[in-house]
C-alpha cells in the first residue's frame, strides 16, 4: 500500500500545526484571513468520496473542529471571523484537503471568494508565533 506524502505546495503555503486522528492540520500562510487547511493522511486520495464512510463522519468532525480553531486564530490576531468559508476545491493541488476560511465583511476579499483574489501576505514573526498558538491550543495538538 502507498504511504501518505505531502504535496509539496502545501509545504511552500502553509505551516504545520500538527496532525488530527484524520488529517494534517496546517495554518494557510496568508496573514490577512485565519485559514486551516485540512489534508487526510492517506494516499492517493483526491475527492471526498475517496474516503471511507467512516472517515468522512471524521473528516467532518475535524471540519468543525478546525472551524473553532480557525475563530481562535481570528481572535489571537484581532481578525474576527463572521463567517466560515469551507471548501475542497483541489484544481491547483489535487491532493484532497480542505480549507477552512475564516471570513469578516471588509477583508480584502469580501463578498468574493479568497482564491485567486490576490497574493498571499506574509505573517510578521510575532502575528505567526500568535496564530500557530492559538491554533493549536483549540485544537487540543
Amino acid at each position: 500500500m502507498a504511504e501518505f506524502v505531502l504535496d509539496p505546495a502545501f509545504a511552500a503555503t502553509s505551516a504545520a500545526l500538527g496532525d488530527l486522528p484524520l488529517c494534517e492540520a496546517r495554518l494557510q500562510l496568508d496573514a490577512r484571513y485565519p485559514w486551516i487547511v485540512l489534508i487526510p493522511r492517506q494516499a492517493g486520495l483526491r475527492e471526498i468520496e475517496d474516503l471511507s464512510a467512516a472517515d468522512r463522519v471524521a473528516l467532518m468532525d475535524e471540519i468543525v473542529l478546525a472551524g473553532a480553531a480557525t475563530r481562535a486564530i481570528g481572535a489571537a490576531l484581532g481578525l474576527p471571523v463572521d463567517k466560515l468559508n469551507v471548501g475542497a476545491l483541489g484544481n491547483v493541488t489535487p491532493q484532497l484537503h480542505v480549507h477552512v476560511v475564516g471570513r469578516r465583511s471588509g477583508d480584502p476579499a469580501w463578498p468574493g471568494p479568497v482564491w485567486g483574489h490576490s497574493p498571499a501576505e506574509a505573517f510578521t514573526a510575532e502575528a505567526l508565533e500568535a496564530a500557530v498558538a492559538a491554533a493549536r491550543r483549540s485544537l487540543g495538538l
